[in-house]
């Protein structure tokens, strides 16, 4: 009798929790919501000509990161040529598939979860959304050699269990000219893949991506304008947040799913939370102010926002010693103020 009325309490208490955890959506329908508080707290991982080693993953424990993105790469000619490269040996090695299934199988040693993020970069400097093929013939053409790109890496993704896989990052002209197209390789990747999916949208794409409910996350790289100050302040950079804070939540909302930022961070420069995606080398100034105040005021803005899932730095090198430092203006927080932040960030339990 002592453990049936053991095997009945628990019985009770499952459903009393499962309940609790219960809301209803915009039409009425209960949804269970995900009963674990933790987020995503990433770091983006930039490739190397070398292989990962333990030494490696050492600073990303340090620094609490319990995920990270691996980002194999495809190379094309122009914004309007069809033809994609990868997977070639005179590749650094971290591009390619070898590199990243040995990055993925070290991380999962070293308990870190992973989301792979196959990325197209055009030779001449073009940026991504802006990809376009003049015909319909090198449309199918590019349709054919993009299906192909991602599949490949996606039976690595699922050979190797990785946790969360991104069908593509800022392509903004090519979904927009082949919607369909996309929900094909979504399906296509189902075959392949069996855990969670997502797309990683431009900050001023993701309201029009068309295919949300097929996918686990909204992906969106967090570039969102902040401030115009050379030094925004904590509260400047909060304030400039709360209206792209009620957009990701109607969105998230509307989708019945969370955002999840697959990029985010803020150059140690001068205006750096003006134009943040701006990564040109014309911005030689140094502000390690600027990149603290502007973390920590998306930290304190949307980290612990029921929509939010987490998000991954950008970016972190792989050789923590030699990179990043108080001279350097670029996005890394590595050998920085700002990593102190990032630390105290991620290393937060939430109960």
């Amino acid at each position: 009798m002592l453990l049936l009325h053991r095997f009945l309490h628990g019985i009770l208490l499952f459903t009393i929790i499962i309940g609790c955890a219960q809301k209803k959506n915009s039409s009425g329908e209960k949804i269970i919501q995900n009963l674990t508080v933790s987020k995503i707290n990433g770091v983006s991982l930039v490739a190397a000509p070398d292989s990962l080693s333990h030494k490696n993953v050492a600073s990303l424990k340090e620094v609490h990161a319990n995920y990270v993105t691996v980002m194999p790469f495809g190379f094309i000619r122009s914004l309007n040529h069809p033809e994609i490269i990868y997977d070639q040996e005179r590749q650094w090695f971290g591009e390619t598939r070898e590199g990243v299934t040995q990055y993925v199988e070290l991380l999962h040693k070293n308990e870190i979860k992973v989301m792979m993020k196959p990325q197209i970069w055009v030779w001449n400097g073009g940026y991504t959304g802006w990809v376009e093929m003049a015909s319909e013939a090198d449309w199918l053409q590019l349709e054919i050699n993009y299906k192909n790109f991602i599949l490949n890496f996606a039976k690595v993704a699922e050979a190797e269990e990785i946790e969360i896989f991104c069908i593509g990052t800022e392509l903004e002209k090519f979904i927009e000219h082949r919607p369909n197209y996309w929900r094909e390789l979504i399906a296509e990747v189902k075959k392949i893949y069996t855990g969670k999916l997502t797309y990683a949208a431009n900050w001023d794409e993701y309201k029009r991506v068309p295919f949300w409910d097929a996918l686990d996350y909204i992906g969106v790289d967090a570039y969102f304008p902040i401030s115009e100050s050379e030094t925004p302040t904590v509260e400047e950079a909060i304030a400039g947040w709360e209206r792209w804070k009620k957009e990701l939540k109607t969105i998230s909302e509307k989708e019945n799913k969370k955002i999840l930022f697959a990029e985010y961070g803020y150059r140690s420069v001068d205006f750096s939370g003006k134009e943040p995606w701006k990564s040109n080398r014309e911005m030689t100034s140094v502000n390690l102010e600027a990149q603290i105040n502007l973390l920590e005021g998306l930290y304190k803005s949307v980290w612990e926002e029921d929509w939010f899932a987490g998000g991954f730095l950008w970016k972190w090198f792989i050789i923590n010693e030699k990179v990043g430092g108080p001279d350097d203006n670029q996005f890394t927080p590595q050998n920085k103020p700002a990593l102190q932040l990032i630390l105290k960030q991620y290393s937060t339990k939430k109960e």
